[in-house]
């Protein structure tokens, strides 16, 4: 007998999900999405660089369109909102873009939802000219807001979003302020590395308010935003875009009792299955990982384990229908991210000197300067890594990177060494590529493991 598996949510997880259930199952099962915007299998993180120009148009971000899914036997629904789970039923509500109102039945379900913006409720956030970036339409839609021609642009917030969405209004000549409640941007980063990043700013030209919260929004009396409401007053803003960072899109699974952790996410096993839910799947943006290095549940909306997620809960579904065991499990994550701001590249992996100590370790922080490359090599830049280790274990808990071009992707050395669990000795060992045009004969990574085992030494 032929089975449906419906998926809620065309991007990421879900359309891997999707391609690859349907590689694997029988010609006669069905893979039905449900997906409720206008475009699917598109990367969020580069809307940043669309919206500066640097992508010239929203296609050229999609890496796989509608016609495609549909010609590989995908049943794909666009402007269709999923409004309600029935697990007891095993029903999908949804509603169609003209408004009318169906029911799906589903043999297996997939969660694919992503996340939303935060959106604080604060005074007037919901006045015209105020925007948040999450998706394709609201990349569309700032874009729009910036062609009328702003005077002045405040970005609310200084997390990845933030600092990309000030660079691009920065790169179009906008007049750009970003407001951020802590003592340096990009909060995630350790505060030397803060500073620095508060330098680059304020050296293209934008005027960063730190320390700052805010209150409210002011309007005007055709609701239209003109200003940020502080507690050191208000800033005159014509456009605002808030970078306050994301939670789970998880109403519909909190709604059907399915079960939540951090920022929403539902909570899934090793191969995706919701807890408690067997017959359900959840992969992506709506979810909580285990953090591989502390061990505890946390929400890390990223692509890059999107895409992983999406095809483990294929894998383990497929089993399911197929009676097999499955064959891949989702080990977690170690919070890799990287990101820039002009010609300064920003990456960090683990964790901070404070998540540490929060997480019940003793841990030991070190800084260093060093190159990209050799220095004696034309084009050599600087970076500064900071390495955070257990004092007692002199097991590698995290590391950082401020530097230039060149620098950010050097973090993939520790987000690796610490998958493993490796010491910081064990770091210092590690057989890497050198070449002077490349490298110096010590990588980055490792000078700070030396200068780690230095400072363990007492």
């Amino acid at each position: 007998m032929s089975s449906r598996v419906v998926i809620i949510g065309g991007d990421a997880a879900g359309m891997t999900a999707a391609a690859t259930l349907r590689r694997t199952l029988p010609e006669g099962d069905e893979v039905v999405v449900l997906e409720r915007g206008g475009w699917t299998s598109y990367s969020a993180c580069g809307i940043p660089y669309w919206i500066a120009g640097e992508v010239a148009e929203p296609q050229d971000l999609v890496a796989r369109t509608a016609a495609e899914h549909v010609a590989n036997g995908i049943d794909l629904r666009l402007g269709v909102e999923a409004t309600a789970i029935d697990p007891a039923r095993r029903t999908v509500t949804f509603r169609d873009p003209d408004g009318s109102v169906d029911v799906l039945t589903y043999d297996r379900l997939v969660i694919a939802t992503g996340a939303e913006p935060v959106r604080p409720a604060l005074p007037g956030i919901d006045g015209t000219g105020i925007y948040g970036v999450q998706t394709l339409d609201d990349g569309q839609a700032l874009i729009d807001g910036l062609a009328a021609g702003p005077g002045s642009v405040v970005v609310v917030g200084s997390g990845y979003v933030g600092l990309e969405i000030a660079e691009a209004c920065v790169i179009r000549g906008f007049d750009t302020t970003v407001v951020e409640r802590g003592s340096a941007p990009l909060a995630i980063v350790e505060p030397l590395l803060g500073t620095q990043i508060a330098e680059a700013m304020r050296g293209r030209g934008i005027t960063l308010r730190v320390g700052t919260n805010v209150t409210g929004f002011a309007l005007d009396a055709s609701g239209q935003v003109e200003g940020v409401m502080t507690d050191g007053g208000t800033l005159a803003a014509d456009l605002v875009v808030l970078g306050l960072g994301v939670t789970a899109r998880s109403a519909l699974a909190a709604q059907a009792g399915l079960p939540l952790g951090v920022k929403g996410g539902i909570v899934v096993d090793e191969h995706q299955r919701v807890i408690g839910f067997p017959e359900m799947w959840a992969a992506g943006d709506c979810v909580v990982s285990k953090d591989r290095v502390t061990g505890e549940q946390i929400h890390l909306p990223l692509g890059t384990h999107a895409n992983k997620q999406g095809m483990v809960a294929a894998d383990s579904l497929s089993a399911d229908l197929l009676d097999r065991e499955p064959s891949l499990t989702f080990p977690g994550v170690v919070q890799t991210a990287i990101t820039k701001f002009c010609s300064l590249e920003i990456s960090r992996t683990g964790l901070g000197e404070q998540q540490a100590r929060d997480a019940g370790f003793d841990p030991v922080m070190v800084h260093v300067e060093t190159t990209n490359f050799a220095g004696y090599m034309p084009g050599a830049g600087t970076m500064t890594v900071v390495m955070v280790a257990d004092r007692s274990t002199r097991r590698l808990l995290g590391a950082q990177i401020v530097g230039a071009e060149d620098a950010a992707l050097r973090i993939d050395v520790a987000a690796t060494a610490l998958a493993a669990g490796l010491a910081v000795d064990d770091v210092v060992m590690l057989d890497l590529a050198y070449a002077p045009p490349f490298s110096s004969v010590w990588s980055p990574i490792q000078v700070a493991a030396r200068a780690m085992v230095k400072a363990l030494r007492g």
